[in-house]
């Protein structure tokens, strides 16, 4: 059965009429390999049915919440299947976050049954359905007692990583998740074989599930643990078109030894963002790929923001998070979002404002938390993310930085991702990152935390300001240099500032006045 030659499209009203329309067209296609194991369309479809099945046994109705907490997997790809079956909302849990941050998900999402292998003391009194038992269940008889659904019924919860607080559920319909294909862009093409890095349980699987339908598109899944030499094996085996990965993966990948013996030649395309993107990475990117490059933008909550474009030149893919995708409409406000929006710049003139978007494909809300959802999307619509950017003349975005992570030295606002940026391009860092810590009379000090190239030839904090200011404000330059071995990453690969704060903290008592 030979792929279309356009992505296939209808007036679906959910995901699962888009699947049936998928393995009537392109059923013996494979859409995921993962730890050597395949299952094409036909075959992904058949089990979900089966499963489907004995979870209606269990008392799953349309409307209720199922939780998933399993790693990233074909198992985990058949349950999401079955579960929107059964017209019933999928709770993605990734199974690497604490105890405290699962009881809280439990308990705010109230799941009906959880799909897990973990320790059932964990889950408390909630019905488990366990692997093995799927895997029986893929047999059972196809469930075919489809309840109707409308594409603004409610199915994934995606929910926030915590490293603020509690986790948070945001809340996508159907409608959200096809308005995401909208606005994928040149990361998606028909026959795509895309390398997935991240837990399923992110927005960029949970989320992603209509665009990868509907261009017929095969997941390559990474091995769990994620392993730079994982990643590289099945990007050369598996003929891999498109690269993804969080800066941090992209750094490991660059830096391993097997990177040299491996076949690149089938890459179209390599993506990353989620985080801070170094552009000096971006540079070795391309060049160890011989592919072009996008650097994309997003957050949990707008599932899909901005990115670069094939054709941007080199300036704009190493330094910006580019524009818009189809569909999706950006501001930057003054005051935390809620005052002036910010023009772009002319004349070499910026002004940081909050980005603030508005989509189709952002969530709904926050799973029960009334409160924090209008908080968060204004009543026009636009989603106020916290992050901090300026748009240049083109119109590209620039981001710099969390609203939460710029800190104030000496009356002058600091943005820790301009820090980063300028000292992730000293030779003898390999990587870094900044963070404000409180100090007498000037009120906040930066503290860079450096991973050096060569831990016998480390930089001095003397050598990393005289870099800095070189190229920037001298009040920008850190005052204080934690010397590390590796920078601590959260559950979704980022770097977790919120357990360096404490450091941070320690090493301005030591700064020199």
């Amino acid at each position: 059965m030979p792929l279309p030659d356009a992505p296939i499209a209808g007036s679906f009203r959910g995901v699962v009429e888009l699947f049936d329309a998928v393995v009537e067209r392109a059923g013996e296609v494979e859409a995921f390999v993962h730890d050597g194991h395949r299952i094409t369309f036909e075959q992904w479809g058949r089990a979900a049915d089966g499963v489907a099945t004995r979870l209606a046994a269990m008392g799953v109705r349309p409307g209720d919440v199922v939780g998933v907490s399993l790693p990233s997997s074909i198992d985990y790809a058949i349950a999401y299947q079955a579960i929107l079956r059964l017209g019933a909302i999928t709770s993605g849990m990734n199974p690497r976050l604490g105890a405290a941050e699962t009881t809280h998900i439990i308990e705010r999402s109230d799941p009906k049954v959880i799909v897990t292998d973990a320790d059932a003391a964990l889950m408390g009194s909630v019905p488990l359905f366990r692997s093995a038992e799927l895997r029986e269940a893929m047999n059972d008889e196809p469930f075919t007692a489809r309840p109707s659904v409308i594409d603004t019924d409610p199915m994934a919860i995606v929910w926030t990583s915590g490293t603020t607080g509690k986790p948070k559920g945001a809340v996508f319909d159907h409608a959200c998740l096809r308005a995401m294909a909208a606005a994928a862009g040149p990361l998606s093409q028909v026959g795509d074989r895309r390398l997935s890095p991240l837990p399923f349980a992110h927005v960029g699987y949970m989320t992603r599930v209509w665009d990868e339908l509907m261009h017929v598109i095969t997941t390559i899944v990474c091995p769990t643990p994620w392993s730079a030499g994982g990643a590289l094996e099945l990007i050369g085996t598996e003929r891999v078109t498109v690269g993804q990965g969080v800066p941090a993966q992209w750094q490991m990948m660059l830096a391993h030894p097997d990177l040299a013996t491996t076949d690149v030649s089938s890459l179209r395309i390599v993506s990353t963002g989620a985080a801070r993107v170094p552009p000096e990475m971006v540079d070795a990117m391309r060049d160890s790929f011989a592919c072009p490059v996008v650097v994309r933008y997003t957050s949990t909550e707008a599932c899909v923001s901005t990115g670069t474009s094939l054709d941007d030149p080199d300036e704009v893919i190493c330094n910006t998070v580019g524009t818009p995708g189809g569909g999706v409409e950006l501001q930057l406000r003054l005051d935390e979002g809620l005052g002036r929006v910010v023009d772009r710049t002319h004349d070499g003139n910026t002004e940081v404002g909050t980005v603030c978007l508005r989509s189709r494909a952002i969530m709904r809300g926050y799973w029960r938390e009334p409160e924090l959802t209008a908080a968060a999307i204004d009543a026009d619509g636009w989603l106020l993310t916290g992050d901090l950017g300026f748009l240049d003349s083109r119109g590209d975005l620039h981001l710099a930085g969390r609203s939460t992570e710029m800190y104030i030295r000496g009356g002058y606002n600091v943005y820790p991702i301009e820090v980063e940026n300028c000292l992730g391009q000293h030779p003898a860092v390999e990587r870094v990152a900044v963070l404000g810590a409180e100090a007498p009379v000037l009120g906040e000090i930066g503290v860079a935390f450096v991973v050096p190239v060569d831990p016998t030839s480390a930089p001095t904090l003397e050598q990393l300001r005289a870099w800095c200011i070189d190229s920037m404000a001298s009040y920008k330059a850190p005052d204080a240099l934690v010397l590390i071995d590796e920078l601590p990453l959260t559950a979704m690969s980022k770097i977790d500032k919120r357990s360096l704060a404490p450091a941070a903290a320690a090493a301005e008592k030591d700064w020199e006045r």
